[in-house]
């Protein structure tokens, strides 16, 4: 059953709803290694108009892609360019596949 027959309904990936403490919780992190990550640049969580830390799903997503690759023992520096290589990946990929319609569309 999923969380919409269930009656529930999870956020938008992209949306910001998670206070620190819950997406520390959430990731399987504490809330001082979260900040640590956020220090190194490794997430960038939106902040309200009050200076309050606000995470996404695909905040936690990329959370416990960090936590892999600690687990695996990279070290900050190492995952914040793992994580640059892949965001950029995604971007060539998701532009690739849009360049593959155009041309299908012609």
């Amino acid at each position: 059953m999923t969380s919409e027959q269930q009656g529930t309904r999870l956020p938008d990936p992209g949306h910001a709803v998670y206070a620190i403490s819950v997406a520390a919780e959430l990731a399987g992190i504490g809330v001082q290694t979260l900040r640590l990550y956020e220090q190194h640049g490794l997430i960038t969580p939106v902040r309200s108009g009050g200076g309050t830390r606000r995470y996404s799903g695909d905040d936690l997503a990329r959370l416990h892609r960090i936590t892999a690759l600690v687990a695996q023992g990279v070290n900050l520096a190492g995952i914040g360019r793992i994580l640059d290589l892949e965001d950029v990946n995604a971007e060539l990929s998701a532009d690739n596949d849009r360049l593959r319609v155009d041309q299908d569309e012609t």
